[in-house]
């Protein structure tokens, strides 16, 4: 009897990958383990191995489409063995499936209200975890966009719309927890603030969504209306390359644009003397390679003036839900790394309690990893705070974007002579850049100010940092 290869979960945050290669091809022979395909998660790239040993009878998805976790993609069996007909392909075309205008009313009788099975067909399909969160906080999961597979809705969608809600009052808050609400758009009060009275009951939304259904069918002419063609280019062939957006830079897209719409930003600068560092710095490249510290860089020594200021300022060591804010004692410090798949973010797990020999060894490892596509989704997530750096390009001040729901993140900038006073007189002292953005919704600007204050001292001080 075949056996069916199913999409494994990768981490607990991955709904969907993307098949990168088939390694195996349909009639070829596996072991248990040989790798079937290699996938795409949002944040790395894995390999699915296979579970039993026979044959690669069929592979249900193509190279470029994206699939849910635990869902069927191949089945292997015995040697002239016949898969089963249709099963991936009826579990994708249930995610897509619309209803004909034929099926709903005929040109010639007057439109009839559509029946509650129909207005379900109609509702964008999602995933469970999705629908028990919206059902869970109100929110009317059939107006949202979903951006996984055929436009399936899945749970970051939802908390999406979560973080893009408008606050509520005491008593509307009440009633939502307890059910049988949904919470508008916008509400009627202050600021937009949503009332007990704004909520809708479950069953006027029903009523709601069957109007909207009928007004979003088309009639018949405009369904066998020929589609314009598209104008042709005036580029000679070859001139443009078409990227399709996917994988890591899909999400990044997503996160960056979702990051500015949900969050309110604001980006403070300042600079840290850094001739300390840089002393240092130079000492480290210059010992002995036995000890093992000739690797370990600026970003490094900056890293570990992050992770032991951080604890004093609990404030932006913390993640934001949008209705809880969580501040953590650990540090676990997102570090930015440049991949040509694009930006991922490792997690350096409880940063503060490593040495500096330690953290270096932990933060290349990482990006390492990265680089070769080996990281895990666990690793890439749970961050508290996250450090990026363009100070190798040269770069004096910019404004990092938020990692939500963390509140806080900071950009290392180049190192760059700066005019100081000194006993009345003007030197040049070479000072790095720091950029810091904050969630100014839950991060006032005052304890930003004192943290970036306290880091710059602890960089200028960096020698003394490591002794204590």
């Amino acid at each position: 009897m075949p056996t069916s290869v199913v999409m494994p979960k990768q981490g607990n945050t991955v709904e969907s990958v993307i098949i990168v290669d088939w390694k195996k091809r349909i009639g070829e022979t596996v072991k248990v383990g040989d790798v079937l395909c290699e996938v795409e998660t949002d944040k790395a790239t894995m390999e699915v191995p296979s579970p039993v040993a026979g044959v690669l009878l069929k592979t249900l998805y193509n190279v470029g489409d994206e699939v849910p976790v635990m869902t069927t993609i191949a089945w292997i069996g015995e040697p002239g063995e016949a898969a089963p007909d249709g099963e991936g392909e009826a579990a994708r075309s249930e995610e897509v499936a619309s209803p004909s205008v034929s099926s709903v009313a005929s040109p010639e009788a007057p439109a009839a209200a559509p029946s509650p099975a129909l207005v379900a067909e109609l509702r964008p399909p999602i995933s469970p975890r999705a629908r028990h969160l919206a059902e869970r906080k109100g929110v009317d999961a059939s107006r949202l966009a979903g951006s996984g597979p055929g436009g399936r809705i899945i749970e970051r969608d939802v908390q999406a719309a979560l973080a893009a809600q408008p606050k509520l009052t005491p008593v509307a808050k009440a009633m939502v927890a307890e059910g049988g609400y949904t919470v508008p758009a916008q509400g009627s009060g202050p600021g937009g603030r949503v009332t007990s009275k704004d909520l809708v009951k479950a069953g006027e939304q029903e009523s709601r969504r069957a109007g909207e259904v009928l007004e979003r069918i088309p009639p018949a002419e405009a369904a066998q209306a020929p589609v314009p063609a598209a104008a042709p280019s005036s580029l000679a062939p070859g001139e443009v390359e078409i990227t399709p957006v996917k994988g890591v830079r899909k999400v990044i897209a997503e996160r960056m644009l979702q990051s500015l719409q949900t969050t309110a930003q604001l980006t403070i600068h300042a600079s840290a003397d850094a001739q300390a560092l840089q002393a240092l710095r130079k000492r480290l490249k210059e010992s002995p390679e036995a000890m093992g510290l000739r690797g370990i860089t600026i970003n490094d020594l900056v890293l570990f003036a992050v992770a032991r200021t951080l604890p004093a300022y609990p404030d932006l060591n913390a993640l934001f839900t949008g209705t809880e804010i969580h501040q953590y004692r650990s540090v676990h410090l997102g570090v930015a790394v440049d991949t040509p798949r694009g930006l991922m973010v490792p997690v350096i797990r409880a940063a503060e309690t490593l040495s500096l020999r330690q953290l270096s060894a932990e933060a290349k490892r990482l990006a390492a990893a990265c680089l070769e596509s080996k990281i895990t989704p666990d690793e890439l997530t749970g961050g508290t705070f996250t450090v990026t750096n363009l100070g190798a390009f040269g770069i004096e001040s910019f404004t990092p974007v938020l990692n939500p729901p963390q509140v806080a993140i900071l950009g290392v900038c180049a190192i760059q002579p700066k005019a100081v006073e000194v006993d009345g007189e003007t030197r040049f002292i070479p000072h790095i850049g720091l950029s810091l953005t904050i969630n100014h919704q839950v991060v006032d600007g005052a304890p930003a100010a004192r943290f970036l204050q306290a880091l710059g001292q602890a960089i200028a001080a960096i020698d003394l940092l490591l002794v204590g």
